[in-house]
């Protein structure tokens, strides 16, 4: 497909994805935006049907829901102004791009957004407490959890002397994380050298692993991308092949055969953003929902992984991790 997206349509229907909504005028409909193919968050949707069920909607029932993965950057201005064009009675807004991209749409239009960054020092909210204008969301706040990432790396490499770290240039948000005085400061206070390597295709990605030997990486950080979990097959077997221990930001990373992820629940978080966009169809409007954190975080290890790598998992990481894959 040129365009590079792929719409779908719950609820009903018709020739026109919103036609069906506009012959059940009784029935809203949220315009669903995410990068990357479907593949890539798709996964998460149960959480967010789960919250919007719990708010008391219910998907083809009670609302619509036309989703739209765009694969192109370029496409997300031109594919929020129409939705918001198009009168949609809510936009859940998938990372911080298009989280950024609804906002320059509109002004009035309800927005929830889920993001990996901070929304205020983004632009997006006056306050986490006190949002102010038309969005609110849930954010899991990657770029704090990057450093403690880099404390993992070294406690599973105790005499590595440079980390490698994964992103996402195209993600603005994350490329600016990477570079933070906290992620710097982390990697001071263990003596060690923090190395950025991008990537924003399969390729690249490739090229990515490739050049850890040459800079020397003893072990591997990816950063929180929607991107890269599409990638997270690919990412993990070029772990595997390379011998490089890598950590993850995602239980599904480890799951999939990956070494060691930190983070918040994903799928609890989409929940929330499920459960505030029913709130918002229901009347209360984004600057009146404060936007919510994580409060609990996950510590997933894979035995067989780290075997694989030839790696000893210290037994007090190991009596600290909330799961255990052997």
């Amino acid at each position: 497909m040129q365009r590079r997206e792929f719409i779908g349509l719950i609820g009903g229907a018709a020739a026109s994805p919103l036609a069906a909504a506009a012959q059940q005028k009784s029935m809203p409909v949220i315009g669903f935006l995410s990068p990357g193919p479907p593949e890539a968050g798709g996964p998460l949707l149960g959480g967010f049907r789960l919250g919007l069920s719990e708010a008391g909607y219910t998907e083809g029932q009670t609302v619509a829901i036309e989703y739209h993965w765009v694969e192109a950057n370029e496409r997300l201005a031109a594919t929020a102004g129409d939705l918001v064009g198009r009168k949609v009675d809510l936009i859940v807004a998938i990372t911080d791009p298009v989280a950024r991209s609804t906002q320059t749409a509109s002004s009035t239009t309800p927005i929830v957004f889920f993001i990996g960054g901070d929304p205020v020092a983004n632009g997006l909210v006056a306050s986490l407490a006190r949002p102010g204008a038309n969005l609110t969301g849930v954010t899991v706040f990657g770029d704090e959890l990057n450093p403690k990432r880099l404390e993992l790396a070294c406690e599973l490499v105790p005499d590595a002397k440079v980390i490698a770290l994964l992103i996402n240039p195209n993600n603005p948000s994350r490329a600016v994380s990477a570079k933070s005085a906290d992620m710097q400061q982390a990697a001071r206070s263990k003596a060690v050298q923090l190395r950025i390597v991008n990537a924003t295709s399969e390729s690249e990605i490739d090229a990515a692993f490739a050049s850890l030997a040459e800079l020397q990486a003893r072990a591997l950080i990816i950063d929180t991308d929607l991107f890269l979990f599409g990638q997270r097959a690919q990412i993990g077997a070029l772990a595997a092949r390379h011998s490089v221990p890598a950590i993850y930001y995602r239980r599904e990373f480890v799951a999939a055969g990956g070494l060691i992820s930190y983070g918040p629940s994903f799928a609890a978080a989409y929940r929330q953003a499920g459960i505030y966009a029913g709130k918002v169809l229901g009347g209360t409007k984004p600057a009146d929902l404060p936007v919510l954190q994580p409060t609990n975080f996950e510590l997933i290890i894979n035995t067989k992984a780290a075997k694989a790598l030839g790696l000893a998992v210290p037994q007090a990481l190991l009596a600290r991790a909330d799961e255990v894959i052997e």
